[in-house]
């Protein structure tokens, strides 16, 4: 499959699962920025161990800074805010809590022999 980007061709990324860093490496509470075969993506290791990943790209402003955006929670489920203004995603669904016409892309993630793997 082939994207066309403002006169810019690129491959899509391959599906299937792509090993990413290991689990030791991500810090908890605290996002860090991956770049998994052409597509930018923002890692996330919760205080429980669990591991998510999301589109490094903010959904309103286009920017790619959603690793330094701020973990917190809505209920349940696990969130992150975008660091420029602030909308809160569910970190499982990419569904936005502020803006309900807002959706940040979400990836399966799994953890084998220690190391995070994510499923573009």
């Amino acid at each position: 499959m082939t994207v066309t980007l403002e006169r810019e061709t690129r491959t899509a990324p391959a599906a299937g699962w792509h090993r990413v860093c290991a689990l030791d490496e991500l810090e908890p509470a605290w996002g860090e920025a991956a770049f998994i075969d052409g597509l930018q993506l923002a890692l996330f290791r919760l205080a429980s161990g669990e591991v998510y990943a999301v589109a490094q790209q903010d959904p309103a402003t286009l920017a790619n800074v959603m690793a330094r955006g701020i973990i917190g929670s809505r209920g349940s489920s696990p969130t992150i805010a975008s660091p420029l203004h602030k909308e809160v995603y569910d970190l499982r669904t990419g569904e936005c809590f502020t803006k309900p016409e807002l959706r940040l892309a979400s990836y399966a993630t799994r953890i084998v022999d220690g190391f995070i793997e994510v499923e573009l």
